[in-house]
């Protein structure tokens, strides 16, 4: 505060520094190596969060429209903490919930193998009918069987053969990797509140400097990317989730063992461009087995009646409408971005491919487009 009245005292930056007009060009030099420098610093020290980074910013920028439907719900008091913390909870729960469940699936199974194995431990383990009914190898397996787990206490003897220490590791891998998960969906939760409390602040500044860097194309480009990773998101869950509702049906239908469970994965999966033919062809192999081999047949063709539909006309629609992407780009850059990034590059990969085109067609068009770029021409 100034000491005379009525005098404003004008606000400093917290970092000043020395107008680019006026600065010499040691000075020039010295500003950037120290502002790369701090970059990539920041950078090294993030390393290990980059993935946690990134499915936080593509699931902002995906529920980006749902949430600013949501917050109509709120008065404006409340928009700073607890709608984004209400909205951030809704999320964590549609990756929460279905993953509860499985694991209630898959305890339950346990328990009845367990207690299957502790009466076969009294009174050995009989060789399975469905082993007879396969169509390769049925003679070695039921031979293996019998040597090894039809008599009584056959499988403490199978067990101790085993390499115990070599079995504790493996525990003990799986177990930090669950760890490791947990610490990086947790991760991601977090930085996903923020992103929506701070989001329309950080939105500004990012436009800012995409302006300052770029001008009007880095703020195309910046639009393009949201709009890439919007429809991508849109293409890959939401027929994801479609396509296992539907198999998840037939599973029922057909008689497969736990449809629901099965339709999980198989929602799960399909959210990859051909992944769903992995589970419904687990639940025809599962059908064939139990010899009900017409229902394994239905099962197999609705789902690649489904997947086709899906997959051919429904999913490049969605993602390469929205992100101007050929059908080719939008597979390649969905499996570039898993095998280079891991999940979260089924988002990112599309988002880069949009970007690309879009300066391949800028750089390739006879006709000068940085005029009409902001309009997206």
């Amino acid at each position: 505060m100034s000491d005379q009245p009525g005098v404003a005292v004008k606000k400093q930056s917290p970092l000043p520094r020395a107008s680019a007009s006026r600065a010499s060009t040691p000075q020039r030099i010295t500003s950037l190596v120290v502002d790369s420098a701090l970059v990539l610093l920041g950078l090294w020290v993030l390393r290990g969060f980059f993935g946690a980074l990134a499915w936080a910013v593509v699931l902002t920028l995906a529920t980006w429209p749902l949430y600013d439907r949501f917050l109509s719900l709120f008065s404006a008091a409340r928009h700073r903490d607890l709608a984004p913390a209400l909205f951030t909870l809704l999320i964590a729960l549609v990756f929460i919930v279905p993953f509860g469940v499985a694991v209630v699936e898959i305890w339950r199974e346990m328990k009845s193998i367990l207690h299957l194995f502790s009466d076969a431990e009294k009174s050995g383990f009989p060789v399975p009918d469905l082993f007879s009914r396969l169509p390769f190898f049925s003679r070695e397996i039921t031979d293996w069987w019998q040597t090894n787990l039809t008599e009584p206490g056959s499988i403490t003897d199978l067990i101790g053969r085993t390499d115990t220490g070599k079995f504790a590791r493996l525990t003990q891998e799986i177990s930090l990797i669950i760890a490791r998960r947990l610490t990086y969906f947790a991760f991601t939760i977090l930085t996903l509140f923020f992103l929506f409390r701070d989001g329309v602040a950080l939105g500004k500044r990012f436009h800012t400097l995409s302006n300052r860097l770029l001008g009007q194309p880095g703020e195309y480009l910046a639009k393009l990317t949201v709009s890439a990773i919007r429809s991508t998101a849109d293409g890959l869950v939401l027929v994801g989730l479609g396509e296992g509702a539907f198999l998840g049906l037939a599973y029922a239908i057909f008689g497969a063992p736990h449809p629901a469970l099965l339709g999980a994965f198989t929602g799960l999966l399909a959210m990859v461009p051909f992944g769903a033919p992995v589970i419904f062809t687990l639940a025809s192999a599962l059908l064939l087995i139990d010899g009900e081999v017409g229902r394994a047949i239905g099962v197999f063709a609705f789902g690649w009646v489904v997947v086709g539909i899906a997959d051919h006309a429904i999913r490049p629609v969605l993602i390469g409408g929205a992100a101007k992407l050929p059908f080719l780009w939008v597979l390649l850059g969905i499996f570039g971005g898993l095998e280079t990034f891991g999940l979260v590059g089924l988002f990112l990969g599309p988002a880069i491919m949009a970007a690309l085109v879009s300066l391949w067609r800028e750089w390739t068009d006879p006709l000068p487009r940085r005029l009409n770029i902001k309009s997206g021409g």
